[in-house]
C-alpha cells in the first residue's frame, strides 16, 4: 500500500529515471514533463514516487495537495490505493490531472466518481505545419502583423548553443527587468524556472532558438520532444520594443521544428485573459484536457 513516506521531491539527479519511464509512457501533459517540474519546483513542490509501473506525482501550490493520475500501466487497484490517500487530504480538489486516454479509461473503470474539468490547464496544441506556414484564412491578423515586423526590422535567426548561451542569459535578465519579475508572485516564480532551465540546459537537453536584431539577442524560445510526434515549448521571451516580435519568434520555432515534430504544445494559459486570446488566436488542433476529482466524491 502506498504512503506518504514514499514520496520524495524531484531533483535534477531523477532525470534518468523520469526519463527511462517517459520512454516506455510519454507525458500527456506539459505540467508532467521533468524539465517543467524541475524549473518551477518552488512553485509546484513536486514531489514523486515510482510504485508498480507507475509514475505518482504529489504537488504542493498555494497550500494546496494534490495527487495526480498515476502515469504507467492502467490499473484500477493502484488508483483506488492513491485515491484512498487523497482522501485523507485535507484539500477540495486533492486528485486531479487526468488527461487524454487515461480519461476515458477512468471514465469506464470508475463510473460513479465525478469529474471536474479545469480550463485554465488545458494545453494548447497545435499543427507544426499551421505555426509555420500560417497559410490559413483566419491566420490573416498574424500575418499582417508578421509581414509589418519583417518589413521594418532585419533580423537572423540562431540556435541555441555552448557558444552563445550566455548571451541568451544576459537577454533573460534584461526581460526580467522589463517585465519587472521581483514585483510580482508569479513572475518571480516564472524567472526562477526560466533561469534554472536555462542554467541547465544541457542536462536537461533542451534546445532554442533566438532573434538577432543589429547583432542583439531580443527573442527566446526555449523548448524540448515531448514525445515522438510533439514539441513543447517551454517560454518564448522578446524585447518589448518591437512589435509583432513573439509573432516572428513563434514563426521561426515553428520553422525549427515543424520536419523533427507534427505537433507543437505550447502549455496552459493558467486562466490569463490575454494569455488565452493569444493562444486561441493561433486555432489550436486540439487540447489536452484535464479533470479533477473533489474529495468529497472519492470513494
Amino acid at each position: 500500500m502506498i504512503s506518504l513516506d514514499d514520496f520524495k521531491p524531484i531533483t535534477l539527479e531523477d532525470y534518468e529515471s523520469f526519463k527511462k519511464h517517459y520512454e516506455k509512457y510519454p507525458p500527456i501533459h506539459s505540467d508532467n514533463v521533468f524539465t517543467t517540474m524541475i524549473s518551477w519546483r518552488d512553485y509546484g513542490n513536486y514531489n514523486f514516487s515510482f510504485y508498480k509501473e507507475n509514475l505518482i506525482i504529489l504537488t504542493k501550490i498555494e497550500n494546496k495537495l494534490r495527487f495526480r493520475a498515476p502515469i504507467g500501466k492502467y490499473d484500477n487497484q493502484i488508483f483506488l490505493e492513491v485515491m484512498k490517500l487523497a482522501k485523507t487530504i485535507d484539500s477540495e480538489y486533492p486528485f486531479g490531472f487526468i488527461t487524454g486516454k487515461t480519461k476515458n479509461w477512468f471514465s469506464k473503470e470508475f463510473p460513479d466518481i465525478e469529474t471536474m474539468s479545469h480550463r485554465d490547464y488545458y494545453d494548447y496544441v497545435y499543427l507544426s505545419s499551421d505555426l509555420s506556414n500560417l497559410s490559413r484564412g483566419d491566420y490573416r491578423k498574424i500575418r499582417n502583423r508578421l509581414n509589418k515586423f519583417v518589413a521594418t526590422h532585419e533580423y537572423t535567426t540562431e540556435t541555441i548553443s555552448e557558444n552563445n548561451i550566455n548571451e541568451v542569459k544576459q537577454f533573460l535578465k534584461r526581460w526580467c527587468l522589463w517585465r519587472d519579475c521581483d514585483s510580482i508572485p508569479l513572475l518571480k516564480d516564472e524567472k526562477k524556472a526560466v533561469f534554472y532551465s536555462i542554467n541547465h540546459f544541457d542536462e536537461l537537453k533542451l534546445s532554442g532558438v533566438f532573434l538577432l536584431i543589429d547583432d542583439k539577442i531580443e527573442a527566446v524560445a526555449m523548448f524540448e520532444k515531448m514525445d515522438r510526434e510533439t514539441i513543447v515549448v517551454h517560454y518564448e521571451k522578446g524585447s518589448p520594443y518591437y512589435d509583432g516580435i513573439y509573432k516572428a519568434i513563434n514563426f521561426e520555432t515553428a520553422k525549427f521544428v515543424e520536419n523533427k515534430a507534427a505537433f507543437i504544445n505550447r502549455e496552459a494559459d493558467m486562466g490569463i485573459p490575454g494569455l488565452r486570446r493569444a493562444k486561441m488566436s493561433y486555432r489550436p488542433h486540439h487540447f489536452v484536457e484535464v479533470s479533477h476529482v473533489a474529495r468529497k466524491n472519492l470513494p
